[in-house]
This record gives structure tokens, C-alpha cells and sequence, in this order.
């Protein structure tokens, strides 16, 4: 089961996603087993209380996975690492929110799925994605958003070059026929039609 606790929130924050139970949204139908599988925060959002959102869910945490480390992403660390005595995982662990080290091809349990690590900068040096090929699920941070939108390249360490490629990366690590969830670091998930939206986005990247 894959929950958004930041849907809803006003203040500017990313997507917060607590993933617990099967990962797949066809399973999402009965919280009976809500609390199966290893129970993992993808990203922690900022400027709101998440540990509300998160106790309503679960009764503790195994694990915090950042998709990178801007401020709207990592805001709630401190918080969510006091409160459940948690350690992180991103891909620099010079980064003060980053505890642990996961590599580009890493793999990362999350509820009952398996999902490899996929570096992906041109949005920030330390990006990473989460693909469960099994599942179909992606967690595109803020690489790739609903619509064909994409991270931005203005920021320190963006690179539009080096996020072409990381979206073409994507692209050909998914394709087609292996992606049904898109959970992205701001905006709406896409259940529908995914991959349109990950090609739609190396389009857009391309000339915009």
C-alpha cells in the first residue's frame, strides 16, 4: 500500500509516500494488512507535522528513503528520525539528512516489494528513482510529474543535459509494458497510462 501524507497539505512541501503491504494499488482495496512488509517513508516532506499522518498508518517506521535531499524533501528528517528512531538512506551520505549510502543499482525493500535504485541526476547531483519491475511501481522524485513536466534545471547542480539522460534512463529501464504506478515528488500520482508521462517528459525536457 502506497499512502501520499502530504495530499492535502497547503504549505510548500513535497509528496511524502509511506509505503507498507503490497505495493501494488490493485492490493490497495483492504487495509487489513496495512501494516505487512518493511515500512518505509519515501522522502519526508517539510513544513508540516507529518508524525500524525504517519502513526494514523502505522505503528512505527523500518526505514526513511530520500529521493534527494532539497529542503522540501528533507524538512521533517529531524522529526520523523526523533520520533521513531529511524535512520535514513540516500545516495550522499556527506548530506547531513543522509545516514546511509544507497548506490545506483542498489536494492531497497519497501512494504512487500523489491526496488532497485537508479541515480538520476540533472535536478540535483544526489537524485535516485525507485523501480519495482515486479510491481510496475516508480517513484520518480522530482525528476519526472504528472503531464510531461520534469525537475527544474535552475537550481545549484542542475543540469538539463544530465536530466535528459537520466529521464531517457528511465524510460528505457521501465518501458512500456513494466510500469503501472508513477508517484511523483509533487502533483498527482499517475495510475493511468504511466509511461505516456515519462516519454511525454523526455519530449518536453527536449525543448522547453
Amino acid at each position: 500500500m502506497i499512502h501520499n501524507l502530504a495530499a492535502g497539505v497547503q504549505a510548500f512541501t513535497s509528496n511524502a509516500f509511506l509505503v507498507s503491504g503490497p505495493a501494488s494499488a490493485d492490493s490497495a482495496a483492504s487495509d487489513d494488512d496495512g501494516d505487512a512488509g518493511r515500512r518505509v517513508l519515501v522522502d519526508t516532506g517539510s513544513n508540516f507535522d507529518i508524525l500524525p499522518a504517519i502513526r494514523e498508518r502505522v505503528d512505527g517506521l523500518d526505514a526513511v528513503i530520500l529521493t534527494h535531499t532539497h529542503r522540501d524533501h528533507v524538512g521533517n528528517v529531524e522529526a520523523v528520525r526523533d520520533a521513531f528512531r529511524v535512520e535514513t538512506w540516500g545516495f550522499d551520505t556527506n548530506q547531513p539528512s543522509v545516514d546511509n549510502e544507497i548506490t545506483d543499482g542498489g536494492r531497497v525493500e519497501m512494504g512487500l516489494g523489491d526496488y532497485e535504485a537508479l541515480h538520476t541526476p540533472g535536478h540535483k547531483d544526489d537524485h535516485l528513482c525507485f523501480y519495482d519491475e515486479a510491481a510496475g511501481v516508480l517513484f520518480a522524485g522530482d525528476l519526472i510529474f504528472q503531464n510531461g513536466g520534469f525537475g527544474r534545471t535552475d537550481l545549484e547542480e542542475g543540469d538539463r543535459a544530465a536530466l535528459i539522460d537520466s529521464i531517457d534512463r528511465v524510460r528505457e529501464r521501465v518501458g512500456a509494458d513494466r510500469i503501472r504506478e508513477l508517484h511523483v515528488g509533487h502533483g498527482p500520482s499517475v495510475l493511468d497510462s504511466p509511461f505516456d508521462h515519462v516519454e511525454l517528459a523526455g519530449r518536453a525536457a527536449r525543448t522547453r
